[in-house]
C-alpha cells in the first residue's frame, strides 16, 4: 500500500509522514501495526470531537437510512441542512443569520469573496501578509505569503496586503475597498492574536468607508478558542463569517454566514449567484449537526480554557521560547526550524502526532480534539518534554 500511495496517489510534499493507518477512535490514531498515537493535531484543526464520536456516528448513520445526495444545493428542502443552519443562526449575532453551506472552507473563502464584491459593487479586496485562507484561485489571490503562490499567478486582481496588528496601515482601507479579510487568529503565521483592539479598529474603518469585514474562522471556530466563535473574544462581529474544519466532526465541510439582506442577493442579478452540488450534503450535514449540537449542550467549551492552562505549565522547557494562542489552538515556538522538524518526528516515533504551521517553521502545532482527557493532555506532554531532553542532551 505504501508503493501505492506514492505511485498513484498526488501528493503535496516530497516527504509526507506517510504513516498507514488502520483505525481511529476518541484521542487516537491506530497504525497498520497497531500501535496507538494520541492525537494532538485532530487533522489539523477539524476533528473536534475526535475520532468517531458516537454522537457523530450515529448521526451519519441514521442518515445514511434515509437519504444521500438527491438535488442540487438551494433546491429541495433537506432537514440536516435546515437544521444546521438554524442552529448556526441560533448561537450568532441577529446580524449572522443566513448561512450557505460548501464542500470546504476554501469553497466557503470563495463564496464569501463574491458576496462582498456583489454587496459593495467594489471590486478591491484587503488582506494581511502571512494570512491563509485555502488553495483555490481565489483563496490563494488572499494569502499573504508569496513563496506559496507565485508559481500560480497571475491570480485574481485588486488585491491588496497590510500587517496584522498594524493599525497605522488601516488608512488604506478605502472607499474603493469590498471588504477586508482576516483570520480572526492568524493561523499559519504562527497563531497570532489580535492585540490592542486591532480587529475593534478595522471594524470601525470598515464602517467608515462602506466595506464588509469577512473573518474567516475555519481554525479558531467551535469552541477551541474558549468561546464558539474567536470573534466573541475580540469585541468584533464581520459582515461574513466563514467557518469550517471543526464544524464537521471530522466530515469535509465549509460555510459562509451573512445577513439574509446580503445572502439574498445570490438569487437573482444574477441568478445562481453562487452554485455548487454537493454542499449542504445531507450526510455531512448531519454529522456537522451532531457535532455543533455537542459542543453547545456539552461543558466542552468551558474546560478549553482550562486545559490550555495544563498544557502551558506542562510544557516548560529549556527549548520552548513561548507559546502562542489561545485555548486548544496553541503554537509552541522553539529556537529554530530543525528542533521543531525533530521534536514533530521523534514524537511521531514515540506515538505522538504533532505537526507544523504552514509559514512559521519554528512552530510546533497543538490543535488536540476538544475532547482530550487532562490525563491523555498530561501524557502527551511528558512525552514532548522527554524528546526536547534528548534533544537538548
Amino acid at each position: 500500500m505504501t508503493e501505492d500511495f506514492f505511485k498513484y496517489q498526488a501528493q503535496t510534499t516530497p516527504h509526507p509522514l506517510a504513516m498507514r493507518i488502520s483505525h481511529a477512535e476518541g484521542s487516537y490514531i491506530y497504525d497498520e501495526n497497531q500501535k496507538a498515537h494520541l492525537d494532538f493535531v485532530a487533522g489539523v484543526s477539524a476533528c473536534s470531537l475526535g475520532h468517531k464520536h458516537p454522537r457523530v456516528v450515529n448521526a451519519i448513520k441514521a442518515q445514511l437510512d434515509r437519504y444521500l445526495h438527491v438535488m442540487v444545493y438551494g433546491e429541495y428542502i433537506q432537514q440536516p441542512a435546515v437544521e444546521l443552519a438554524k442552529l448556526l443562526a441560533t448561537h450568532l449575532p441577529k446580524s449572522l443569520e443566513k448561512t450557505y453551506l460548501t464542500n470546504s472552507g476554501t469553497e466557503a473563502i470563495e463564496g464569501a469573496l463574491k458576496l462582498a464584491r456583489r454587496v459593495t459593487g467594489r471590486s478591491e479586496i484587503i488582506a494581511a501578509n502571512n494570512a491563509y485562507h485555502g488553495n483555490t484561485m481565489g483563496s490563494m489571490s488572499v494569502m499573504g505569503y508569496e513563496e506559496r503562490k507565485r508559481a500560480f499567478r497571475p491570480l485574481i486582481p485588486d488585491v491588496k496586503f497590510i500587517n496584522f496588528n498594524a493599525p497605522e496601515e488601516l488608512s488604506q482601507i478605502t472607499t474603493h475597498t469590498a471588504a477586508v479579510i482576516l483570520e480572526t487568529i492568524q493561523g499559519g503565521a504562527g497563531f497570532i492574536e489580535p492585540k490592542d483592539g486591532y480587529l475593534e479598529k478595522v471594524r470601525e474603518q470598515c464602517d467608515k468607508v462602506g466595506a464588509l469585514l469577512i473573518l474567516d474562522e475555519i481554525q479558531s471556530g467551535f469552541g477551541r478558542t474558549g468561546q464558539l466563535f474567536g470573534f466573541e473574544l475580540y469585541n468584533c462581529i464581520p459582515d461574513i463569517l466563514v467557518t469550517g474544519k471543526g464544524l464537521g466532526g471530522g466530515m469535509p465541510i465549509g460555510a459562509f454566514t451573512s445577513s439574509t439582506e446580503y445572502m439574498d442577493l445570490f438569487q437573482d442579478h444574477p441568478k445562481l449567484g453562487h452554485i455548487t452540488t454537493f454542499g449542504g450534503h445531507p450526510v455531512i450535514a448531519a454529522a456537522a449537526l451532531a457535532t455543533v449540537q455537542e459542543i453547545t449542550e456539552s461543558g466542552l467549551i468551558a474546560q478549553t480554557l482550562a486545559k490550555e492552562q495544563l498544557i502551558r505549565k506542562l510544557l516548560q522547557h529549556s527549548l520552548i521560547t513561548e507559546i502562542r494562542g489561545r485555548g486548544l489552538m496553541l503554537a509552541v515556538m522553539t529556537p529554530s526550524a530543525e528542533v521543531t522538524n525533530e521534536v514533530v518526528l521523534r514524537c511521531q516515533d514515540e506515538g505522538l502526532i504533532l505537526f507544523w504551521l504552514l509559514f512559521e517553521p519554528k512552530a510546533i502545532r497543538i490543535t488536540p480534539p476538544l475532547t482530550i482527557s487532562n490525563d491523555e493532555i498530561i501524557k502527551g506532554c511528558h512525552i514532548i518534554i522527554r524528546v526536547l531532553d534528548s534533544i537538548s542532551a
